[in-house]
């Protein structure tokens, strides 16, 4: 049951002597205050009934104000029991939909809860969004459509070459949004939403999936907003027949047999940062499409007894495969300098400042760029005209599994949860029966 009160703030006396009175919610060992707009002496409350004294000039007048402030409270908290409200949101609703908290001060707060909590891939790719947004709130229409995209590319080049230098971090960028006030949330109509789209095609150049990303990012906060009273339910902009987000399927291309024994045969000058980028790839591969960043954080202490024991980062399930001969013969490169790297396989993160996770963060993110910059030369050194990344070791396995392992078997493979997400994926891989299908009929 929530504590609430109307109460002095002493701390925060004025010039004059007056005092502050403010609406204190307590529960579960959480407080907040909603400011009342009143002052009076100390000499006229009377503490304990939380009222002014018949000594303040207009004593009836400002407790009946109090007294129906304190109602509202009540019902408040009284009408929302059933969702265990906090007294954050009481507080929120009594301010009332369209309060002071501005669409970005919500999305920062969101953000900043993520990066307290050390993900920072989450917290990142929801801090280029609001980034995104400001450039569209920003737009000049008066500019031609090449300086709009050049100004675009010289900001975040100048955020990326700050924080490179140390001069710009995730805490900078929140507090930047924390301070904006210049959105709310009724302004984000369907109209906004399809001008943003328009500015995330045109000017930003994003693909159908990037943009429904950043549409559910945004329908994200509205739920949250309009749970904490923020924002009335009648302004959210994807209910009914309102904005519909579409999440459109790509295809999964994998590499063939023959152009993995491409890469694998091709030959480049040892410790090279191209000859790493070759056998970190390999070794996604030949461990059932292992993701890049996952690679890059492998100790020798994984390995035990020829088996490698694998936590995944992204779903922190646990996996123990048996190290195939190929990669065995790659790992017998590293052998020779694993006293150099930290205990890492790899020598990208053995300056990685100990106990600290963004840096952590920040250097296997700039591995990761830095393997497709590399991948892209060995595909042209390969004659292999797919587009080779990180992330397609991981469609290759599936693409050469086709239809020949079990579908339980690959879902351990991949670290799935659910079964109907390994079956959804290597259906990008089987083609053989629509091609029997597509011969049936055209082979006359």
């Amino acid at each position: 049951m929530a504590n609430i009160k109307i109460v002095l703030r002493k701390n925060m006396i004025k010039k004059d002597g007056t005092i502050p009175l403010a609406i204190r919610i307590s529960a579960n060992y959480k407080t907040n205050y909603k400011w009342l707009g009143q002052y009076v002496l100390a000499k006229d409350w009377d503490k304990v009934a939380g009222q002014a004294k018949r000594s303040h000039p207009n004593y009836k007048m400002l407790n009946n104000f109090l007294l129906k402030k304190l109602t509202e409270a009540n019902d408040v908290y009284l009408n929302n029991q059933d969702e265990n409200i906090t007294p954050k949101q009481v507080k929120q609703k009594l301010k009332g939909p369209g309060g002071s908290k501005s669409f970005f001060a919500v999305a920062a707060q969101r953000i900043k809860t993520k990066y307290d909590r050390k993900v920072f891939s989450v917290a990142k790719s929801e801090l280029s969004i609001l980034y995104n947004i400001e450039e569209f709130l920003n737009l000049k229409t008066s500019l031609t459509k090449k300086d709009v995209i050049e100004g675009i590319a010289k900001r975040r080049r100048d955020r990326v070459g700050k924080a490179r230098k140390s001069e710009y971090s995730f805490i900078d960028g929140i507090e930047h949004f924390q301070k904006k006030k210049d959105l709310k949330f009724q302004d984000i109509n369907q109209a906004f939403l399809e001008r943003y789209k328009t500015f995330c095609s045109a000017y930003l150049n994003q693909k159908t999936r990037t943009i429904s990303n950043q549409l559910i990012f945004i329908r994200t906060l509205f739920n949250v907003a309009i749970k904490d009273g923020v924002v009335s339910a009648k302004y959210y902009p994807f209910a009914g027949d309102k904005e519909k987000i579409r999440l459109g399927t790509s295809n999964k291309i994998g590499l063939t047999i023959e152009e993995v024994e491409k890469i694998e045969s091709l030959k480049l000058e040892p410790y090279s940062s191209i000859w790493h980028t070759h056998n970190v790839w390999l070794i996604s591969f030949y461990f059932a499409g292992i993701r890049i960043s996952d690679v890059v954080k492998l100790k020798w202490s994984d390995f035990k007894d020829d088996r490698l024991y694998y936590v995944m980062n992204k779903n922190e399930k646990p996996l123990s495969l048996k190290v195939p001969e190929k990669a065995k013969a790659i790992l017998d490169f590293y052998k020779m300098n694993r006293k150099n790297n930290g205990g890492y396989i790899f020598p990208f993160l053995n300056e990685v400042r100990p106990n600290d996770d963004e840096d952590f963060f920040t250097k296997t993110r700039n591995a990761t760029k830095l393997f497709n910059k590399y991948l892209i030369r060995i595909a042209a050194q390969c004659d292999i005209d797919k587009s080779l990344s990180n992330h397609i070791a991981r469609h290759t396995f599936g693409n050469i599994a086709g239809d020949k392992i079990h579908p339980l078997m690959l879902q351990k493979l991949y670290r799935h949860s659910d079964l109907k997400t390994t079956l959804n994926y290597q259906a990008n891989f089987i083609h053989r029966d629509a091609d029997d299908a597509l011969d049936s009929v055209i082979s006359f």
